[in-house]
């Protein structure tokens, strides 16, 4: 069982010092992985040369598409496990880690073979031209050739242990690696070091990866008596019951995150036909908006496993008190960052590439992306909401609207009346209308879990 000092974090703690303790790793996570994002746009930047820049940029929908599986196995399993826990159902918590461990190893793998096996159509899809095309696949070589699988696993173990409570363990295992490829990109990629260009970020996010992956074995291995996950092959299971609830939220949280890449790679795409300097900036632009975007996301991460416990146990009201709790601090904090990005986006910009052209393309993209910081983070968290609760269905409607019914539309449209500079403002057009949706699932899903303990008491 879990031991009082967890117990007492799920039950009884304050909601502000459980949230506190829950989502403050998990934020600080989130944020590291964006400076190692960050690192390799910085480092490669430094060689002021558009190309190589560029090259970063354009294989960026496909580690993004890493989340697919991350988020199916992760999101998944983690939210199968923290509900587990609340029912004191402890060996499916156990199977369901296991589960979710070898069948990321399995499906990073063959994801690594499917983009070694069809590397000229996919480079062709993610828009890398004769121009980009070698400096792009020499990226993709290291970091998804031979690094998916340890990426994926990183990611999917990290969601795991965040799910019985351990949240500074999962971020001190994730922030080991995203540290250390920031100490490592300057090496490979300048020319002072091996002078790798962006092949060396590859290279340097692939060791990084290997080691954060070795943390969280150690972990595991030192915590096995007073922990439930689990890398044990005999607790891997394909029961029925196991395979639906990972499978039941983690597909949407996967389609979603699928949508994600469909919408950078057609972004992307688009901003190809400007040249180098706009893709670059675009780059530039999209890894500054991350720093928000990933702080909303690990705060919505971070309070999981305190929803899904409480919803299944039955305590809605703490439920509740944890959710609006949260979207007071979030929103009063990323409107805050939105206004000093929108103040500040040219020093941000020219701090990667003291380029006039790009500063002045990306100044113009991270202005149109800030306005929907705010908005996102209200729509992040009732996504977090749904998967913590298990409803899959909702994740998946959301995802949707988001991007094939709002955001993919808008950036056609948008390119269309305004050439390049309205690609930005697709995401803010969408997010208007999720937001707002977002405000009333919530409220559905609170009177759900109240009417569902009121027929449990009588």
């Amino acid at each position: 069982m879990l031991d009082d000092n967890r117990l007492r974090l799920f039950e009884t703690e304050s909601i502000g010092r459980s949230i506190a303790t829950l989502s403050i790793p998990t934020v600080l996570s989130s944020l590291v992985t964006v400076l190692y994002s960050l690192a390799d746009t910085y480092f490669v930047g430094m060689l002021n040369n558009s190309i190589q820049n560029s090259a970063v940029t354009l294989a960026a929908p496909v580690l993004l598409a890493f989340n697919a599986i991350n988020n199916l196995f992760g999101v998944g399993a983690s939210s199968m496990m923290s509900r587990a826990l609340g029912r004191k159902d402890y060996d499916t918590a156990r199977k369901s880690s296991a589960f979710g461990f070898y069948s990321s190893i399995f499906f990073g793998i063959f994801f690594s073979l499917i983009c070694t096996v069809f590397s000229e159509p996919l480079l062709r899809l993610i828009g890398a031209d004769s121009t980009t095309r070698d400096a792009t696949e020499a990226y993709l070589f290291w970091t998804v050739n031979l690094g998916a699988a340890p990426a994926i696993l990183n990611v999917v173990i990290a969601y795991m242990v965040r799910a019985e409570g351990s949240a500074l363990h999962a971020s001190i295992g994730t922030m080991s690696g995203c540290l250390l490829n920031i100490v490592l990109d300057p090496i490979f990629v300048l020319p002072w070091g091996f002078d790798m260009g962006a092949e060396g970020a590859g290279l340097a996010t692939f060791i990084s990866n290997c080691v954060a992956v070795i943390y969280f074995l150690i972990l595991i291995a030192v915590k096995r008596k007073n922990t439930f996950v689990s890398v044990n092959p005999k607790n891997y299971s394909l029961n029925k019951v196991i395979v639906i609830g990972v499978c039941a939220v983690g597909i949407p949280a996967s389609i979603q995150n699928l949508l994600n890449v469909t919408g950078m790679t057609l972004l992307n795409n688009f901003t190809s036909s400007y040249g180098p300097d706009a893709i670059a900036a675009m780059g530039i632009a999209q890894r500054i908006n991350n720093v928000p975007m990933n702080v909303a996301l690990g705060f919505s991460q971070g309070i999981m496993p305190l929803v899904s416990y409480n919803w299944a146990s039955g305590n809605i009201e703490r439920m509740k008190g944890a959710i609006f709790f949260a979207l007071k601090i979030i929103i009063v904090s990323m409107v805050f960052l939105a206004v000093l990005f929108i103040i500040f986006a040219p020093s941000l910009i020219s701090s990667f590439m003291e380029n006039d052209a790009i500063v002045d393309y990306g100044t113009k993209f991270l202005r149109g992306f800030s306005l929907a910081i705010p908005l996102l983070t209200v729509d992040f968290l009732a996504v977090g909401v749904f998967q913590a609760v298990g409803m899959g269905k909702m994740s998946f409607i959301f995802a949707i609207l988001r991007k094939l019914i709002l955001e993919i539309p808008l950036i056609l449209i948008l390119n269309y009346i305004f050439p390049l500079y309205g690609l930005p403002y697709s995401q803010f057009g969408s997010e208007i209308v999720m937001a707002t949706l977002a405000i009333f699932a919530l409220r559905y899903i609170i009177r759900k879990g109240n009417e569902r303990s009121a027929k449990e008491e009588a």
